[in-house]
């Protein structure tokens, strides 16, 4: 899993985050990792997953609270 820790346009689809993911991180969308990005407020996330068949984009807001990453996570790489 990779965790993306600057600020992400939530607006963007399939095609902005492959081409965040792809151009900006320098990694291959399609090699099964998990790319989160989350907004400037840490109120919503998405996730870019490849299933073997296809993309999958997640994404989920909160209503209430913020999202926050673990102390124990790796942030610059998988953990």
């Amino acid at each position: 899993m990779l965790v993306a820790v600057e600020a992400c346009d939530m607006r963007k689809g399939f095609n902005g985050l492959h081409a965040l993911v792809s151009e900006r991180l320098g990694e291959d969308p399609r090699a099964g990792t998990l790319f989160v990005f989350s907004n400037r407020r840490h109120t919503r996330i998405k996730i870019l997953c490849w299933d073997g068949t296809g993309l999958w984009v997640l994404s989920k807001r909160l209503e209430r609270g913020t999202f926050s990453c673990p102390s124990t996570w790796n942030l610059e790489g998988s953990s």
